[in-house]
């Protein structure tokens, strides 16, 4: 083919541009098939026996934001519509979403939505999706039943949102004598009632929260490219650290590196932490400068497809550990590997019985020359001397993720989880803390987080090597 000139490859892409199929925006998530989906359905049913599930998806943010589907009712249909209604009927074993008509104006504006119909019951495999405007006959026909309805109870958690901090902020709502407004979720169930008195509303959110306990081979992808995403960042912000910088400009290497792998968002707000701001352990303010001779904490994940991960690395500001940084972490880190290496399916407590007696024994012969280093890993293994049946939170589609009922101290391939235990001195406020996420197998465990490095050495020989932020430096862009 002979060789174009500047002019004749910018008619040539022009005539592409012109001629080539508009990309599509997607109607439907390709996070999961639409089978998991309807699996998940199923087993719904199977919990509810002859009653109904209820699940109101998340409206549209009153900002421009992107919109994010809530957890729960993403789990169960994979749908990313504002204001969708999932119900479940456990006699009929079949479901129905409602959607919103179709809005030209929105969709010239934004494009094309899931709406009603043919299209929507094939991308999703749900077996009727109809109009919202057609809920209200829904429920007065399940009222006239007086069938049982199953609706979550827990406020939706959306984005960087956990369980946890949920509850904290229903709590200090409830108290707030300014405040005490109800969650979406207590408002849809009063209205539930309200139209069908003589139906029980019962919680949905046990029958979810065991459901999500056991990650499926798919789920279990989308917390190992998270995981993987947040171990590129990570190690992004220890090759750019240097002394001078700011806790938010590590911030902000992870968070490009986030974007550039398709992130939706964080998994939870970054925890950039040098000095001893790392003693706080969610402390979150990213504004002190690096010293010389800090050791930093950096804890920070993305959301992937609605799945996250939680890691965490600490590293010296300077790039090189000092002896004393050197004695602290090497016991810290002999301690935490000893713990992971206890971890598999099973019962956890005589798998953490003998994680006690192995970090007795490299008490015993671990080379101290700090009295106070000593007594701090002396009372981290004390920590585990009593009895105990976990390792860790779990992590899934909330960095802290739920915990089903049916857990009992016995872990079984598919859960995932992290272990982060803390190493103390409190009078100088010292903190060193790892954090890797854990997948239970037939045989054992996967470190998911296993490929960023954790011993001194390799920290070192990452942070010789040039980051981000020293090609921002080198282009007049950053100190």
């Amino acid at each position: 083919m002979p060789a174009r000139t500047p002019i004749s490859v910018a008619l040539f892409l022009l005539a592409f541009v012109l001629v080539a199929p508009a990309a599509q925006k997607p109607l439907f998530t390709d996070a999961s098939p639409p089978a998991e989906f309807a699996a998940r359905r199923a087993k719904v049913m199977a919990g509810i026996g002859d009653a109904v599930a209820i699940v109101s998806g998340a409206t549209e943010q009153p900002n421009y934001e992107k919109f994010k589907q809530n957890k729960q009712f993403f789990y169960l249909s994979g749908v990313e519509v504002p204001r969708a209604v999932l119900l479940i009927d456990g006699r009929a074993k079949a479901s129905t979403l409602f959607l919103p008509a179709r809005h030209p104006g929105t969709e010239r504006s934004e494009g094309p939505l899931l709406a009603p119909g043919a299209e929507a019951e094939r991308l999703t495999g749900i077996e009727r999706v109809v109009d919202r405007e057609t809920f209200n006959a829904a429920v007065a026909a399940l009222a006239a039943e007086r069938r049982t309805m199953f609706v979550p109870f827990r406020r939706e958690s959306i984005g960087a949102v956990a369980v946890d901090r949920v509850r904290a902020h229903d709590r200090a709502t409830a108290a707030d004598p300014w405040d005490g407004r109800p969650s979406k979720e207590a408002v849809f169930r009063e209205k539930l009632q309200a139209a069908a008195p003589g139906s029980e509303v019962a919680d949905l959110d046990p029958i979810l929260d065991d459901m999500r306990l056991v990650k499926s081979p798919n789920e279990i992808a989308l917390v190992r490219e998270a995981t993987r995403i947040s171990s590129l960042a990570i190690r992004e912000a220890m090759r750019s650290a240097k002394p001078g910088m700011y806790e938010y400009e590590l911030e902000a290497v992870a968070d490009y590196v986030f974007k550039r792998h398709n992130a939706m968002g964080i998994g939870y707000f970054a925890l950039a932490a040098t000095g001893a701001n790392a003693a706080w352990p969610h402390y979150h303010a990213a504004q002190s400068r690096l010293a010389d001779g800090d050791l930093v904490l950096f804890d920070y994940a993305p959301e992937f497809k609605y799945y996250t991960s939680d890691v965490t690395r600490m590293f010296p500001a300077n790039g090189t550990f000092s002896p004393r940084q050197r004695e602290l972490y090497g016991i810290y880190l002999a301690l935490y590997q000893a713990l992971m290496a206890s971890i598999g399916p099973g019962p956890a407590a005589p798998r953490l019985e003998a994680a006690h007696v192995r970090m007795q024994t490299i008490l015993a012969t671990f080379r101290f020359t700090d009295p106070k280093i000593r007594a701090a890993a002396e009372a981290f293994v004390a920590r585990y001397a009593g009895p105990r049946e976990s390792y860790g939170h779990w992590v899934g589609l909330e960095v802290h993720d739920v915990a089903g009922r049916s857990f009992d101290g016995t872990y079984e391939p598919g859960m995932i989880f992290t272990i982060e235990p803390a190493l103390t001195i409190d009078d100088e406020r010292v903190y060193i803390r790892l954090e890797d996420v854990i997948l239970i197998t037939e045989t054992g465990y996967e470190n998911l987080s296993g490929d960023l490095p954790m011993d001194i050495d390799g920290i070192e020989r990452v942070m010789r090597e040039l980051g981000l932020a020293d090609l921002w430096r080198a282009r007049g862009g950053g100190r």
